[in-house]
């Protein structure tokens, strides 16, 4: 009876080992450009915050917690979907002083290292790669929260970050002074496990 009991009792914690590392397993998930979305603002004059908005991202990513060095994350969104409420300075902005669009048509992050940094939170390094150029950033970014939402919608995760980078570091130096170099922005983007 003894000899049971202790075979029962080491079952049950080797059983309760195991399924944490099942359920923690990694999926892999596609971004849903339509409930996902990319916002930022930048200095104007020293006066104003100007804000503006792209296409929603496309991309997927995989979040594993039981090894977070396998987590990988890759976003991009159309340059040319800038959006900033002014049809005028969309299209300044579009040209050869900002974005040149015709060039350099997509904006794009991909995840280099995922650290696991608290209970919902990611610290990822990638490179950004903006106008041409491509530079490692470092964001943190936060499980807004994960569920299955029927047939229709599917298994969802939601996630969010914020970060501000120096235009200047892209390239991108028209109109210092008058427009600031620093640039907010902020993602929060919704994927389909799949």
């Amino acid at each position: 009876m003894r000899r049971n009991l202790i075979s029962l009792t080491g079952l049950f914690f080797a059983v309760a080992l195991v399924l944490p590392t099942i359920a923690r397993a990694a999926d892999n998930y596609k971004v849903d450009s339509v409930h996902s979305f990319v916002v930022f603002n930048i200095d104007h004059l020293g006066l104003n915050k100007a804000w503006g908005r792209t296409a929603g991202p496309s991309g997927s990513l995989m979040i594993d917690d039981a090894d977070p060095s396998k987590s990988k994350l890759a976003v991009e969104v159309a340059a040319d979907s800038i959006d900033t409420g002014n049809a005028g300075r969309d299209k300044h902005l579009k040209g050869p002083d900002f974005f040149d669009v015709k060039q350099f048509p997509k904006i794009a992050f991909n995840s280099t290292q995922v650290r696991k940094s608290g209970d919902n939170t990611y610290e990822v390094t990638g490179e950004f790669n903006l106008h041409g150029q491509s530079k490692p950033v470092t964001v943190t970014l936060t499980k807004l929260g994960e569920g299955d939402k029927g047939p229709q919608m599917g298994h969802r995760a939601g996630y969010g970050t914020e970060f501000t980078l120096k235009r200047s570091d892209f390239g991108m130096t028209t109109m210092q002074g008058m427009v600031g170099d620093e640039v907010k922005i902020y993602v929060n983007l919704e994927a389909v496990k799949q």
